[in-house]
């Protein structure tokens, strides 16, 4: 199975593709869309996702899926990432739900406003920061004594929720006072191959 990937790997939502997509062996070719650029928004795009968001998977046979975790769920079908458990797998839900609804929201926004707009840290809405560390220290205590959210193993809740965690930092979120999730973004990272996340952390100014 190969299939075509639409985003932007600065973008937590698309890189979560990527790191499942890489964990299962599954090949892509990714059509790099810039951000802030307008690309979603032009005709071509919005035949592939009409909300006009990315990530975009276009599936071997040509059909194309949006939002980030719909694709998640749909390559982990059958595989070690989404258990057979039913409670189990509902609660690998009930993460996905809950990071598109007050983790993303949060967390990737404030990101997004250092990194991509400019704002310094200090400048921030402190609602906005409020909301984030409150969704920052729901983990911690969800991770306390866990090595991964769901059962005893890695699936896509934790893939879901490690990109934009990892780069909280990029916001001025101090992971360091969260052990808990540096050690479980610790234990991702080894699972997925992927690089210290504090290498991703580098060369941000936090104002």
């Amino acid at each position: 199975m190969t299939f075509q990937l639409y985003g932007n790997l600065g973008s937590g939502n698309v890189l979560k593709v990527k790191y499942l997509a890489d964990a299962l062996g599954l090949p892509f070719t990714l059509h790099e869309i810039a951000s802030r650029s307008g690309a979603t928004q032009t005709p071509e795009f919005l035949k592939l996702n009409p909300a006009g968001q990315m990530p975009v998977v276009v599936l071997e046979d040509g059909r194309p899926l949006a939002q980030s975790n719909a694709i998640l769920r749909y390559f982990a079908q059958g595989t070690r990432f989404l258990p057979n458990n039913r409670y189990e797998a509902a609660k690998v839900d009930e993460w996905l739900f809950w990071e598109q609804y007050s983790h993303e929201p949060t967390v990737a926004v404030a990101r997004a406003r250092v990194v991509y707009d400019g704002q310094k840290v200090s400048e921030l809405d402190p609602s906005l920061v409020a909301r984030a560390n409150k969704a920052l220290d729901l983990m911690e205590g969800a991770l306390a004594g866990r090595s991964f959210l769901v059962g005893d193993s890695l699936t896509i809740a934790d893939i879901a929720l490690l990109a934009y965690t990892r780069q909280a930092p990029q916001a001025g979120f101090d992971l360091s006072t969260r052990p808990a999730i540096l050690q479980w973004i610790a234990g991702c990272e080894n699972e997925l191959g992927l690089p210290a996340h504090t290498a991703e952390n580098r060369g941000i100014g936090h104002g």
